[in-house]
């Protein structure tokens, strides 16, 4: 597994389904926060407060069970100030591969690199679980974050019109990219 990582006075690190109920209502801020500033993250306004209960709930769940690996981004007095998910796919034909999710950063922390560390660290999560290709989708409406994935290296591969609906409810083309990591340690995809 990858250490913590110290990042312009971030510390991202891995969460456990436990840690994860104790900060429920952070984690219910921090998404409260993503949809309110335009974030299209399967979620449209106004979103209810258990929807976002039950929504973290079953991400505790996903990575109780092994399927999902929850890092987050704690700010130098330990607020949470993003979080982002990697989905292992656990089929035979595909366990090199590993889908991005939810990728939320707060308004305040933005373009600061937080993202950017998230990223670095759900990647490392990735190599260290034998996944080589990594995959998501974000909207291309104003909450997308086509331009980032860009930057950090991911490539287009296309998109579906009306995909889904930005928090704002709009139906809006999502884009779907892909990263191809190499393999971990040098060993040959199987």
């Amino acid at each position: 597994m990858a250490r913590d990582l110290l990042f312009s006075g971030m510390r991202i690190e891995t969460i456990t389904p436990g840690a994860l109920a104790e900060r429920a209502a952070e984690f219910a801020g921090l998404l409260r926060d993503a949809v309110e500033h335009g974030a299209s993250i399967g979620f449209v306004r106004p979103v209810a407060e258990g929807e976002m209960t039950d929504y973290w709930h079953r991400v505790g769940e996903e990575v109780l069970a092994g399927n999902k690996i929850l890092v987050v981004a704690l700010d130098e007095n330990g607020a949470l100030a993003g979080s982002a998910q990697l989905a292992l796919e656990s089929r035979t034909n595909g366990r090199h591969r590993a889908e991005v999710q939810k990728v939320l950063v707060r308004a305040a922390q933005r373009r600061r690199g937080t993202g950017a560390a998230l990223m670095a660290r759900i990647e490392a999560e990735a190599r260290a679980h034998g996944r080589q290709l990594l995959f998501l989708d974000t909207s291309t409406g104003a909450g997308g974050a086509v331009e980032f994935y860009a930057r950090l290296g991911y490539q287009f591969a296309g998109g579906i019109p009306d995909y889904a609906a930005d928090p704002d409810g709009r139906l809006t083309p999502n884009a779907i990219f892909y990263k191809r990591l190499g393999p971990a340690n040098g060993a040959a995809l199987s």
